[in-house]
Formats: C-alpha cells, sequence, structure tokens
C-alpha cells in the first residue's frame, strides 16, 4: 500500500512539473534594415541590464532582403526592454565616429528615437500572460 501511494504522489508530481506554464514568447520583427551585411545583434534586458552588457536572453540573426525576425522564448512574466543593433561589420560591437555617434543603425522597443543612448523607461514594456509580437525600427 505504501508503494501503491508513493508511486501515485509521484506521477502526479510528474504531470503537474510537465503541465506549468513554460513563459512567454516575444517574437521581434525588424523590416528596415539597412543592407544584409553582417548581424543583426538583439538582447532582452531587465531594468539591472540594461546599457550595461550582456541581457537576460541574447540573439543574433542574419538579415534577408532587409528583414529580420528574432524569438525570446520562456520569458517570464515582468517588465523588460530590448535593445538592437545591425552590426554590419560584424565584430558584436557599436561602432562610433570620432564625434560619438553610432557608425551603425539601433533600435530600441517602443521606438522611441531621442538625442544621447537609450533609457529603459522609454524602452520598457511588461510581459504578463500572452505572447508578444514586437516590432523595431532602425
Amino acid at each position: 500500500m505504501k508503494n501503491l501511494v508513493l508511486t501515485f504522489a509521484l506521477a502526479l508530481s510528474t504531470l503537474l512539473g510537465f503541465s506549468q506554464d513554460e513563459g512567454i514568447t516575444i517574437t521581434v520583427t525588424i523590416d528596415n534594415v539597412t543592407s544584409d551585411e553582417g548581424k543583426v545583434l538583439m538582447s532582452l534586458h531587465t531594468s539591472e541590464t540594461f546599457m550595461k552588457g550582456n541581457g537576460i536572453k541574447d540573439a543574433e540573426t542574419k538579415i534577408k532582403d532587409g528583414k529580420v525576425t528574432v524569438k525570446f522564448e520562456n520569458v517570464l512574466p515582468g517588465e523588460y526592454a530590448i535593445l538592437a543593433l545591425h552590426d554590419a561589420n560584424d565584430n558584436k560591437r557599436m561602432d562610433f565616429q570620432d564625434n560619438g555617434m553610432p557608425l551603425e543603425s539601433f533600435g530600441t522597443s517602443n521606438n522611441v528615437m531621442a538625442m544621447g543612448p537609450p533609457q529603459y523607461d522609454d524602452a520598457k514594456f511588461k510581459v504578463e500572460n500572452k505572447d508578444l509580437d514586437l516590432n523595431i525600427r532602425f
């Protein structure tokens, strides 16, 4: 009897473990990349990681006909922002002119274009209980 109860409990916990929500998928599309050279790099950030290096999820993709699509999967509910960069020379970083202006195209979630570096509060969005489709413009 003890083995039967233990087996039932194990089977029930396994079933419940597989039925848990795996998180939300965020699909990001950029359809105005200026060329198919290099790659587009994207990072999903929290307020703690924004503009400080790698995001909590990072992706890179090849460009086809000026368009890219990236999926960030299994994202837990919360507040996030996305940074995107057209790394035209494929050196894994943003290149700048002598005066500090970027040489490569970039964009953020919410498509706020302001003078100066991107700000988290301008780019943030909420992930709740359904998948999201976002479009970023360079």
